[in-house]
């Protein structure tokens, strides 16, 4: 990479031969992994030094646990009601069970990815090299409001959650908002490890909570709670299994079902996290594969066994659970999850609930304040934002980075004034449209990944992840989003809103006008697939593996432990 990388053309930024000034390998054994990644990316061991690096500071645990939970915050435990009450039961569980389906297959193509070549950011970063240097400034700038949007989306969360708890009513709730903003930006800026730790904790408790819910869902479907009421699948017959929305008859039941795949993008959204930490993660090549497989059992419990879960334990017709959306309720009191403990008369549990509500908004800001500032990193790296972007700490915090992501979630406190509801939805329905243009652009990188490989021939039986079917999953997953992204807002026209039209739409010339920016600004072209840079940056990545211990369990205690994380 040249000095000044802010601006590069493409043959100036990348190179598929390693600078023959400073050996990758000989830089890694002198100076340790960090300084050899660096030196490998950027071209020189001076710039190296001079910059820093991240720091490969997350352990296994903490990109598995990040891997199954990191991300999951308000649009499970809220969000999913909204969807719920508007489709039924069935469209629900499909819904989220459809989206699952194409967001496994783009995880597994990322998952590819991210373990040929674990870097910092990564996707702008893939995009940028495989399909063209407009889309990785596309997608990064993208990714970037999109995650600093939903910190603001889950602080402004977090602060009404708090008011579920009479005491803390009449506080204001700039208060909390100012207290959640100092919290993330504390679990950030110091060093990866104390983020890892933090997310480890969160994950943990949310974990714990929607096998116990799942439990609860089970025993009292069974007849097991107080009232000894067997539920059965008495819901899905009455009110119904699907319910219609905005038309009448088989098609109003189909709009309902489409209608939650929106929402499913929405809870769905941050889950490609994992590729973003990969190049602040121990031995990557063992433990971002391992994290990936990890996603399926991540949607198969949290999201469609959740949803199956919600369907059998109250109607979508429930009073409480209408007016608790309808009025804008604090917290745990517009959960589905709450209104079928106060149906199962558990008294003790809700305010439960809300707390683990309450930490799962808490831990979703802190990870997309952290994947915020990848991505800018990311960008930084590619030439594509300042140069001063790329300064780290001495532990390896990109902290300009940091605190840049962090000033947007000053935004939150128009929910003092706007009302939260507004505020958050607004917020909702811009992020999911980011997030499923990530998942495009995921989709459209590793087609040309998988064109790429092929023409420098590269036998991909000789990669240590590789995602199976391809690329025809990777190109059913980018159909499946981009019919998403086209009629997300069908509900618009029929009564017309030209706010709720901007609203669902505006993400869509957002990218295009990102996209179109960098294209005529730069004049960049889509790479060829033999021209396609494969290898900056790895052969750094090849030493360091040489690096990393084995583990080997030295009892059964540990095999367990070291098959969870």
């Amino acid at each position: 990479m040249e000095n000044e990388p802010y601006g590069n053309s493409p043959g100036e930024k990348y190179s598929n031969e390693s600078p023959p000034s400073d050996d990758p390998a000989r830089v890694v054994e002198t100076k340790g992994i960090r300084v050899g990644e660096a030196a490998d990316m950027y071209g020189d061991l001076a710039t190296a030094e001079d910059y820093g690096y991240v720091t490969r500071g997350l352990k296994s645990r903490h990109i598995q646990f990040i891997a199954l939970g990191g991300t999951i915050g308000t649009g499970l435990f809220l969000g999913i009601g909204k969807a719920f009450t508007q489709a039924g039961p069935l469209s629900l569980l499909l819904g989220y069970s459809f989206t699952g389906v194409a967001i496994f297959a783009m995880m597994q193509s990322l998952g590819e990815m991210a373990t040929w070549l674990p870097l910092p950011g990564a996707i702008p970063q893939f995009c940028a090299r495989y399909v063209d240097d407009a889309m990785g400034f596309a997608v990064g700038w993208n990714n970037w409001y999109q995650s600093a949007i939903t910190l603001c989306a889950e602080i402004s969360a977090a602060s009404v959650v708090i008011q579920f708890w009479n005491g803390a009513v009449d506080i204001n709730v700039a208060a909390w908002i100012s207290l959640i903003i100092v919290l993330v930006i504390c679990l950030n800026i110091f060093a990866v490890a104390i983020y890892g730790e933090a997310e480890f904790c969160f994950a943990s408790v949310k974990i714990i909570t929607i096998v116990g819910l799942l439990i609860f869902a089970f025993i009292i479907d069974l007849g097991g709670g107080p009232t000894h009421d067997r539920l059965g699948f008495r819901y899905w017959k009455h009110p119904g299994a699907m319910k219609e929305y905005v038309a009448l008859g088989d098609k109003g039941r189909f709009l309902g079902l489409f209608s939650t795949l929106v929402n499913a993008a929405f809870s769905y959204g941050g889950v490609e996290m994992v590729a973003v930490a990969a190049g602040e993660a121990e031995d990557p090549r063992r433990n971002i594969p391992k994290a990936v497989r990890r996603v399926f059992w991540r949607i198969l419990f949290f999201y469609v066994l959740g949803s199956l879960a919600i369907g059998v334990l109250i109607p979508y017709d429930e009073p409480r659970l209408l007016s608790a959306i309808d009025g804008d309720a604090p917290g745990a009191a517009a959960s589905p999850w709450v209104i079928a403990v106060y149906r199962a008369s558990v008294p003790v549990l809700p305010s439960i609930i809300n707390a683990v509500i309450l930490t799962s908004a808490t831990s979703s800001a802190n990870a997309f304040l952290y994947t915020g500032s990848r991505y800018l990193y990311a960008l930084a790296q590619n030439g594509q934002a300042p140069r001063f972007l790329l300064r780290c700490s001495k532990r390896g915090v990109p902290y300009f980075c940091i605190m840049i992501t962090a000033s947007i979630s000053l935004l939150t406190y128009l929910s003092c004034s706007s009302g939260s509801a507004v505020v958050f939805e607004w917020f909702q329905n811009l992020t999911t449209i980011a997030n499923l243009f990530t998942w495009v652009s995921i989709c459209i990188a590793y087609i040309q990944f998988h064109k790429a490989l092929k023409a420098q021939g590269i036998d991909r039986n000789t990669l240590v992840f590789r995602s199976p079917f391809q690329p025809y999953t990777a190109y059913a997953a980018l159909f499946f989003f981009i019919i998403i992204i086209i009629f997300n807002g069908f509900h618009v026209f029929k009564p017309w809103s030209r706010d709720d039209f901007v609203t669902a739409y505006i993400g869509i010339p957002i990218y295009f006008v990102l996209y179109a920016f960098w294209k005529v600004f730069k004049r960049t072209r889509w790479h060829k697939s033999s021209e396609v840079d494969l290898f900056t940056g790895k052969a750094a990545l090849d030493e360091a593996d040489k690096h990393w211990p084995e583990r080997h369990p030295r009892n059964l205690l540990e095999r367990i432990w070291f098959w969870i994380a």
